[in-house]
């Protein structure tokens, strides 16, 4: 997929058309319903974006239009993707998101990936009034800006680190280094995490920023080694993730908790570091096959459809979630955008991360989590009630 603009019309199944007869409302009788979207194909943010949201909107649309299409208040019609690659470029996917909404006038759009992007994108989805259902932003800021349109799946900054400082309190942490990016995901996070560690007993002996696509962070895991932390907690990017990861190992930094960001609970992230390697490893993450029913359904679908590749234990359940959402939204109410708004906003919503329910902006349904790398599997291990398997306290040495 590395063209600038792309429409995909996904045919039903020769037995959904061929049930025509019985169901005059099937998919090859009525108009698509034009859904748009700007992602990353090229670009620092293509990795996160392939991973967490463009593969899920293409099952999504496989999955409706196979079985006969999006239901639209009763009446099912074929869902008609029209999409670019945002290059992962902020000026480019505003101007992307303003050609959908304002000239295009698709009936709905899809989100960008990440917190940047999102934050450029969502006083526009405000301003067209078309309701966005943002599976990978985190932004204190944006829950701020009070946008009726705009919505969060994930969990943002405060209960994430909360969660965090919590799980590291009860199980002996008294010193932690950090590092983060210098961007907007990176600030936020970095100060809830400063936040929450006052009055918990744990020292930040150490905290250092990097700028976006740093390519060597050896020389400041260095002095974190020499400080001796009982944690290292990264708010870190896929690329960084990674790097920060084989450049700890490299000079021998094996704290007791190792906590990374995005792109730890990828498939990527295991397969790079190895199962062993990737042993212990913490990180954002708020799912698994095991949280529900549905999630399992959900992860072997996609396993299959992208030829074993997996979704990520994170942000991709979000983007599932958030398309079921508005896949309910829709058949209740049609494709009056005003009237998806307000379902999504006033709805308890069942999905395969369990509840979620939306106070303003913020998902406030589900709590914050944490994740870690065992025996393969990313594990929710915090807070307990969601856990699928128990915390591992010391991390093992690096393999």
């Amino acid at each position: 997929m590395v063209q600038k603009t792309k429409r995909t019309l996904l045919k039903g199944t020769a037995a959904a058309l061929g049930a025509a007869t019985f169901a005059p409302h099937l998919l090859a009788n009525q108009a698509p319903v034009r859904i748009g979207y700007a992602i990353a194909r090229t670009g620092p943010w293509t990795g996160g974006a392939q991973v967490s949201q463009e593969p899920n909107y293409l099952l999504w649309a496989e999955q409706q239009n196979t079985a006969g299409g999006l239901d639209v208040k009763g009446v099912k019609r074929p869902i008609e993707l029209i999409s670019s690659d945002d290059r992962s470029d902020i000026e480019t996917c505003v101007r992307s998101y303003e050609k959908l909404m304002g000239s295009d006038k698709v009936d709905l759009v899809l989100p960008p990936w990440g917190s940047n992007a999102n934050f450029a994108v969502a006083p526009l989805a405000n301003r067209f009034q078309y309701p966005f259902l943002a599976p990978t932003a985190l932004s204190r800021r944006l829950v701020e800006m009070k946008l009726p349109y705009f919505f969060l799946l994930l969990q943002q900054p405060k209960p994430m680190t909360d969660a965090l400082v919590e799980m590291l309190k009860a199980n002996g942490c008294k010193s932690v280094a950090c590092v983060y990016v210098d961007d907007l995901f990176g600030l936020e996070n970095y100060a809830a995490f400063k936040v929450a560690l006052q009055g918990s007993g744990i020292q930040m002996v150490e905290d250092k920023s990097y700028p976006g696509g740093v390519k060597d962070l050896s020389p400041v895991l260095r002095s974190i080694k020499d400080k001796n932390p009982d944690a290292f907690v990264g708010f870190t990017y896929p690329p960084d993730t990674i790097l920060a990861s084989r450049q700890a190992k490299e000079i021998g930094f094996n704290p007791k908790f190792f906590y990374a960001s995005v792109g730890t609970a990828f498939q990527l992230y295991r397969n790079v570091m190895t199962p062993a390697g990737a042993e212990g490893v913490l990180g954002m993450g708020s799912w698994n096959s095991k949280t529900s029913p549905g999630a399992k359904a959900y992860f072997d679908a996609h396993s299959k459809k992208f030829d074993g590749k997996e979704p990520d234990r994170w942000a991709s359940g979000a983007t599932w979630a958030g398309l079921e959402i508005l896949t309910n939204a829709v058949k209740a109410q049609g494709l009056d955008r005003k009237a998806i708004r307000d379902y999504v906003a006033n709805t308890h919503h069942k999905t395969i991360l369990g509840d979620i329910k939306f106070s303003g902006s913020e998902n406030v349904g589900t709590p914050g989590t944490v994740g870690q790398w065992q025996n393969g599997e990313f594990e929710v291990v915090w807070p307990t009630k969601l856990a699928t398997a128990k915390l591992n306290p010391s991390k093992p040495a690096w393999k």
